[in-house]
């Protein structure tokens, strides 16, 4: 099923809005996440806030607790996650609340996208099932196609000097999987960026690094 889902990735731009650098014609940014009660990987908070852009005011929340059942298996996390932020995007659509056009234009997931063991995490995912452009945002770097944290890729971090310096995530595959990001001067962990659908990287960097006030991207910190 991963592998049939996977065909339906678009890695490219298909929005208006996406082909102008400053974004114009975005106006709303959705995130989504699900937070695990600590010591407890059964229950879990499924969030979805919308925001606007550029000015990164809420506009919606929802967030509801919800029982994980599906086992954890390594490489198949989305089988266990998505059917929640699908839910949430789902009430959403169903209230069509005071929102003239579909209530938000792009996701920013919290979690890979084409940054995982078979090119297809979290963010591919949600994209493909509910036809959204969704963006990747990691805080850790999942080590797929020979991608490692040793001693070249930290000397690499410490290069990154200040907030919106970036470099290419590239596996021995030869394949670039996502990029490194210094959210903010303020922060000098960066952030792990991947396309999920319906975006390009460098569309997905530049819209990250526009919602960040601090470290997390404001859609996803909320």
């Amino acid at each position: 099923e991963q592998a049939q889902l996977q065909a339906s990735v678009v890695e490219q731009d298909t929005e208006e809005w996406q082909k102008d650098p400053s974004f114009a014609g975005l106006e709303r940014v959705g995130g989504v996440d699900l937070s695990y009660i600590k010591g407890d990987d059964s229950r879990a908070c499924a969030s979805l806030v919308i925001l606007s852009y550029p000015a990164l005011e809420v506009l919606y929340e929802d967030c509801r607790m919800v029982a994980v059942s599906a086992p954890y298996v390594a490489g198949f996390l989305a089988f266990r996650e998505v059917p929640f932020l699908v839910e949430a995007v789902q009430r959403l659509h169903a209230q069509e609340i005071a929102f003239l056009l579909w209530p938000f234009q792009v996701l920013l997931v919290d979690g890979n996208g084409l940054l995982h063991p078979r090119g297809f995490g979290v963010a591919c995912h949600l994209g493909v099932l509910t036809d959204l452009p969704c963006i990747g945002v990691a805080k850790n770097l999942l080590q797929v196609d020979g991608l490692a944290k040793d001693e070249l890729h930290k000397e690499q971090i410490r290069s990154l000097q200040k907030g919106g310096d970036t470099f290419p995530l590239t596996g021995t595959s030869g394949r670039v999987l996502g990029m490194v990001l210094r959210s903010h001067n303020k922060s000098s962990k960066p952030l792990y960026v991947s396309v999920g659908h319906r975006v390009c990287l460098q569309t997905a960097v530049g819209l990250v690094r526009s919602c960040c006030r601090y470290r997390i991207p404001e859609p996803i910190r909320q």
